[in-house]
Formats: C-alpha cells, sequence, structure tokens
C-alpha cells in the first residue's frame, strides 16, 4: 500500500510538471487556458476583488504625489543653492589656477623659444653643410651622366650600322626561306 502513495505522490508531481510545461511549449494549449482562467476570474467576485485591492495599493494617490511633488522642489532647491556655492567655489578657485598657469606657460614658451632658436641655428650650419656636400656630389653625378650619354649616343650609332649591315646581309636569305616556306604550304594537302 506504501508503493501506490508514493506512486500516487510521484504521478501527481508528474502530472502537475505536464499541465506546467504543456501551455509554456504550445501555444494553443496556453490561450484555451488563458480564456478559461479569465472566465473564471471574471465571474468570481473574491477573485476580483483581489485583484482590485492588490492594484490599489500600488496606486499612489493625489497626496502621496503632492507630497512628492513639494519634496522635490525642495530638494531640488537645495540643490540649486548647493551647486550655485559651489559654482562660486569654483570661478575663484579656477581663476586663481588658470593665472598661476598662464604664468608657467608664459615662462615655458619663452625657454623653449631660446632653445628652438640655438637647435635652428645648428640645423642651419648642417644643413648648410651637407647642401655643400650634395653639391659637389650633384656636379661629379652631372659629369658621369654626361659621360654615359655620350657611350649611349656611341652605341647606338653601332647598333644602328650593325642592323643594317644584318638586314642587308641576310635579307636575301631570308626572302629565300619565306619563299620556301610558302611553297611548301601550298604543297601541303
Amino acid at each position: 500500500m506504501n508503493s501506490k502513495h508514493s506512486n500516487t505522490g510521484g504521478e501527481l508531481v508528474s502530472i502537475a510538471q505536464k499541465l506546467i510545461e504543456e501551455p509554456e511549449s504550445d501555444e494553443k494549449v496556453r490561450r484555451r487556458l488563458s480564456r478559461l482562467l479569465a472566465s473564471d476570474i471574471a465571474l468570481d467576485t473574491e477573485a476580483r476583488v483581489a485583484i482590485v485591492n492588490a492594484i490599489i495599493r500600488e496606486v499612489a494617490t493625489k497626496n502621496d504625489i503632492e507630497a512628492l511633488r513639494n519634496a522635490t522642489k525642495s530638494d531640488i532647491e537645495a540643490l540649486r543653492k548647493e551647486f550655485k556655492s559651489e559654482m562660486e567655489a569654483l570661478k575663484v578657485a579656477t581663476k586663481s589656477d588658470m593665472e598661476t598657469l598662464r604664468k608657467e606657460v608664459k615662462s615655458d614658451i619663452e625657454a623653449l623659444r631660446k632653445e628652438f632658436k640655438s637647435d635652428i641655428e645648428a640645423l642651419r650650419g648642417e644643413f648648410r653643410e651637407e647642401i655643400g656636400r650634395l653639391d659637389g656630389r650633384v656636379s661629379s653625378l652631372e659629369q658621369r651622366v654626361g659621360a654615359l650619354e655620350q657611350r649611349v649616343a656611341r652605341l647606338e650609332g653601332s647598333i644602328n650600322m650593325f642592323m643594317k649591315l644584318f638586314v642587308a646581309f641576310n635579307l636575301p636569305l631570308l626572302v629565300s626561306v619565306v619563299a620556301a616556306l610558302v611553297t611548301l604550304l601550298l604543297r601541303a594537302p
């Protein structure tokens, strides 16, 4: 008999589990269950009253809203005064800090100006020396390019002459080869 009770308890859990899982997985079942529950709640006066009472407990009254409005106004006014006071204090502190910063920046700029001036003079000297060296190199390269241009001109003349001689000697041979190839092509079936 104990086994029947434990099976019945297990079966109840299983049925309850299915009762919960079925509407979760099947939209049609869920809609049908919702309609049934809504109809029962609408017809049951006690259920309706319980729902309305629960809603009323959560709704704020006009007095609650007015009290909240007054508290908010008071908080805003206090914050406004505090903010104004802090702004004035910040304005004074900022003005002092800016004056100190202005003096420091001016001093730093003057020091940088002197440093840059000496660096620029040093760079100008190095630049002039480098330009002098580059001028010497450019002159040397111009001479080499001139010599190379003369050699290329001589080579072009030689290649031109060679091409003329090559054509003059090989043209008759080339014409004979072409004639032989044309003859072979014409005889081919």
